[in-house]
């Protein structure tokens, strides 16, 4: 059975003829797929970061949806293989090197491939077009994943993180998602960044004009924003910036 969609995230940006490029593959491989776009600003070579996003926006994906997630600073090295997962109904495909740890952590039903699948021209810096495409079409068709079936068992590090506590993607609007998922702490928290702190939240309309605060946010991530205003530049939060708990 075909798959309902194929679903991209990558680093590579929106400006060039990347995305294009890859999209263009699928468009010939597997014409009567949906291709969507989920984000193609992911942090730049940020793998770990990456990876908490990848699990927070494929969550309310359609089971046997095929995602094709690529930031791969590692590409042409032996550093890391090229792998598919599938987890909790659906597929994923791209470099193994930890961009998929999330996601496997977290899954109650997983299994794991290493592709040998190998195009008749590989080139050394785009697998995302050259390798990870042509395979995320092969799983799309409901074909048998192109690769030796493999254990799980200790692909993950062991001190990889629960939950991550920094910011990990900033939107147009200054509003810095964190890697913490927000079920997992109370409303009651006091949180520091850069030595402010930010109380909960709600909704916007519900915060205080002019003081930062943080929410949950649409993924289920805590969320660091300012109401009509820009978080980011106001508070000078970055990628990366550590998340801290404050005085309660």
């Amino acid at each position: 059975m075909n798959a309902p969609l194929i679903a991209l995230l990558t680093d590579f940006g929106w400006c060039g003829p990347y995305v294009g490029q890859v999209k263009a593959v699928l468009a010939v491989d597997v014409p009567e797929i949906p291709v969507i776009d989920l984000m193609h600003d992911a942090p730049p070579f940020d793998i770990q970061a990456s990876a908490f996003l990848l699990a927070s926006v494929t969550e309310a994906l359609p089971f046997g949806s095929v995602i094709l997630a690529v930031v791969d600073p590692g590409v042409g090295t032996d550093t890391r293989k090229p792998v598919i997962l599938q987890a909790d109904g659906r597929w994923y495909v791209g470099p193994g090197n930890g961009i998929f740890n999330v996601v496997a952590k977290r899954a109650r039903e997983l299994a794991w491939w290493d592709i040998d699948y190998r195009p008749k021209k590989l080139s050394a810096s785009f697998h995302g077009r050259d390798l990870f495409a042509p395979v995320a079409a092969i799983i799309a068709r409901g074909d048998d994943p192109p690769g030796t079936s493999a254990l799980p068992a200790g692909r993950i590090p062991a001190d990889w993180p629960d939950e991550l506590w920094r910011v990990i993607f900033i939107d147009r609007f200054g509003n810095a998602a964190t890697g913490i998922r927000a079920q997992n702490i109370s409303t009651e928290e006091i949180l520091e960044l850069r030595g402010t702190e930010f109380p909960h939240a709600r909704i916007f309309g519900e915060a205080d004009p002019g003081r930062g605060f943080w929410y949950q946010n649409s993924n289920g991530l805590v969320e660091i924003a300012l109401r009509e205003g820009n978080a980011a530049e106001r508070f000078e939060i970055t990628v990366g910036t550590e998340v801290l708990r404050g005085e309660p």
